[in-house]
C-alpha cells in the first residue's frame, strides 16, 4: 500500500489539572516526577517535548478557556460563558437567544442567607437526577413566558437553560465562589433592558428553585441522616451558545471526543466534535479509564470495525458515529484535577499511574490496528492547566507537552512490553472527597532502569514531567500554537 493510502490519525490525551509544583513531602518533586509512568515517559523519549502555557504565561485559566485555546479558538474572541457548555453537555439543546448556567447543588442556611457548602455532595449521581427532574420545567410566577430546563451533569453539578424573550448572557451569577459567604443576587453587567430583565428573571428562578428543593423528600431524608441538604442551586457562568467554524473545517481533521465531564462535552459539541459513548466513564474518581481508551481506539480504527456511538443533545439514546472513522481522538481525563482540588497529594500520584496504564492500553489497541498497514498513529499527551495539591485550585504554571509517532513509542518501550499490557478494566484509587490515601510513596531518582527507553527524538527528554519538558526542543509555547505543532509533526514524520 502506498503512503498516500495510509490514514494518519492522532490520539490526543488531555489530563485535566496535570501540572503541579514541588512538594516538600516528596523531596521537592512534583507528583509527575514521583509517579511511575513508563508509558508517558516512552512518549516523551520517542517524540518532541515542551512546556505549554494553555492560554498565556501567568494566567490561571479555567478548563473551558484553556480547551478553546488549545483547539485553536481564541477565548478572548469566542468565549461566551461556561453555562452553555455545561448545559449542552448534560443533554440540553440550545437555540439562539437561550441562556445557560453551569450550576452547583449547594447547601444554604436560609436564616442567614449564607451558602455553608458550595458542593452539597460530590457523590450525587443518585439524588442529582431526581432533583433535576423535580426542577425541570418549573414555572416562574412573575415571568410566565419563560421556560426553564434542568438536567443533571456530574457530581454536584447540573445544567440550567432558560428560554424566552429578551434574554442576555451579560449578567453576574448567584454563586459566592467560596463557602460561608452570602448567596448573591444576579446583577446586570450593562445598562441594556435585556440584561436588567434577565437579572430579574434569574433572581426569581433562584428563589423558586430553593422553594422546590427544601420541601423535596430527598432533602428531608438527607437532613435526617445528618448529611448536607441540597436546597439551593448556585447559578454561575451565564452564557450563550457560541457560533464558530467547526474544528473539522479549521483543521481538516474529523474529530471525536470522550468527555464524561459535561462542560468539556458541551464545549466539544459547540465546536462540532462528536462525543463518544464510553460505558462506565463518569468524569470523577470512579471512572473507567479502560472504557475511555477502548472508545477512542474504536473511533480511530474505524472503518476496520463498526463505528462508535455518539451523543446528540436532546436525544435519549446515542446514535451511530462516523462510519469512516475519525482523524483526531480526544480523550479527556478529569480525575487528576479532582485530586488537585481535594488536596489529595498521594491520590494524584496514584491517579497519574492509573492514567499511564490507560495510555498503554490505548497504544496497544492502536498498534494492533497499525499492523494492518491501513493506519499510522500519533500519540500526544498534555494538560489544560496546573492544579497543584498544595493550593487546591488552578494556577498559572505551564504544563508538559509530548508528541510522538506510535511506531517510535513502540520502539522505545518495546513491543514485548506493549503486548504484555492487559486490556482488563481497572479502578482508580478509591478515596472520599477531601481525604488522602494512607500510604507512603517510594521516591526514586529515576522511574525506570537506565537504558530501558530508547531516545528517538531530537531532544534529550526521556521523562514526562514539568521539569523534564523544559529541556524539550519545542521550548515554551502558548496553547494557541498546539494544533499547528501537531499538524506540522504529522506532516514532517510521514517519511
Amino acid at each position: 500500500m502506498g503512503r498516500d493510502d495510509v490514514k494518519r490519525r492522532v490520539a490526543f490525551v488531555l489530563i485535566d489539572g496535570i501540572g503541579d509544583v514541588s512538594i516538600p513531602k516528596f523531596g521537592y518533586k512534583t507528583p509527575l516526577q514521583v509517579a511511575k509512568t513508563p508509558n508517558l515517559d516512552a512518549i516523551a523519549s520517542s517524540g518532541v517535548n515542551g512546556l505549554m502555557d494553555p492560554v498565556e504565561p501567568g494566567l490561571a485559566c479555567g478548563s473551558d478557556t484553556a480547551h478553546l485555546s488549545l483547539l485553536g479558538y481564541d477565548p478572548r474572541v469566542y468565549y461566551r460563558g461556561r453555562g452553555a457548555f455545561e448545559s449542552m453537555g448534560a443533554g440540553l439543546a440550545m437555540s439562539p437567544g437561550d441562556i445557560a448556567f453551569k450550576s452547583n447543588f449547594a447547601t444554604l442556611d436560609e436564616n442567614t442567607g449564607i451558602v455553608v457548602s458550595r458542593r452539597a455532595d460530590r457523590h450525587f449521581e443518585v439524588e442529582g437526577p431526581i432533583l433535576c427532574a423535580a426542577l425541570d420545567g418549573l414555572k416562574l410566577p412573575s415571568f410566565p413566558d419563560y421556560e426553564v430546563r434542568v438536567r443533571y451533569a456530574t457530581e454536584h453539578r447540573c445544567g440550567v437553560v432558560v428560554k424566552g424573550p429578551k434574554l442576555s448572557g451579560n449578567i453576574s451569577g448567584t454563586d459566592p465562589l467560596k463557602d460561608n459567604r452570602l448567596l448573591l443576587k444576579a446583577q446586570p453587567l450593562d445598562d441594556s433592558f435585556e440584561a436588567k430583565n434577565t437579572a430579574e428573571v434569574i433572581n426569581e428562578l433562584s428563589k423558586v428553585i430553593t422553594k422546590i428543593l427544601k420541601s423535596h423528600p430527598i432533602n428531608k431524608k438527607r437532613e435526617e441522616e445528618g448529611k448536607n441538604i441540597a436546597n439551593v442551586v448556585l447559578l454561575r457562568g451565564c452564557g450563550i451558545r457560541i457560533e464558530v467554524p467547526s474544528f473539522g473545517k479549521n483543521h481538516g481533521l474529523a474529530p471525536c471526543m470522550v468527555a464524561p465531564t459535561k462542560i468539556i462535552a458541551g464545549l466539544g459539541l459547540s465546536l462540532g466534535i462528536d462525543i463518544l459513548e464510553a460505558p462506565g466513564a463518569t468524569g470523577d474518581y470512579r471512572t473507567l479509564l479502560t472504557s475511555k481508551a477502548k472508545s477512542i481506539a474504536c473511533a480511530l480504527t474505524a472503518p476496520s470495525q463498526p463505528p462508535p456511538r455518539v451523543f446528540v443533545p436532546g436525544e435519549e439514546e446515542f446514535k451511530p458515529g462516523r462510519v469512516e472513522g475519525y482523524d483526531f481522538g480526544f480523550l479527556h481525563i478529569k480525575a487528576i484535577d479532582d485530586a488537585g482540588h481535594d488536596k489529595a497529594t498521594i491520590l494524584k500520584v496514584r491517579g497519574l499511574e492509573a492514567v499511564d496504564q490507560a495510555v498503554g492500553q490505548l497504544a496497544k489497541l492502536l498498534w494492533q490496528a497499525e499492523a494492518s498497514g491501513s493506519f499510522q498513529y500519533y500519540l500526544c499527551v498534555t494538560g489544560d492547566h496546573s492544579t497543584p495539591v498544595e493550593y487546591g485550585d488552578h494556577s498559572f504554571e505551564p504544563v508538559p507537552f509530548a508528541l510522538c509517532r506510535l511506531g517510535d513509542f513502540v520502539g522505545a518501550i518495546g513491543e514485548e512490553t506493549l503486548n504484555a499490557i492487559s486490556l482488563e478494566d481497572f479502578p482508580l484509587p478509591s478515596v472520599a472527597a477531601g481525604e488522602d490515601l494512607a500510604e507512603t510513596v517510594q521516591i526514586t531518582e529515576v522511574k525506570y532502569s537506565p537504558g530501558t527507553l530508547v531516545l528517538y527524538s531530537g531532544d534529550s527528554v526521556s521523562e514526562f514531567s514539568e521539569i523534564a519538558a523544559a529541556r524539550g526542543c519545542l521550548g515554551r509555547f502558548p496553547g494557541s500554537e498546539m494544533m499547528g505543532v501537531i499538524k506540522k509533526y504529522m506532516k514532517t514524520k510521514n517519511e
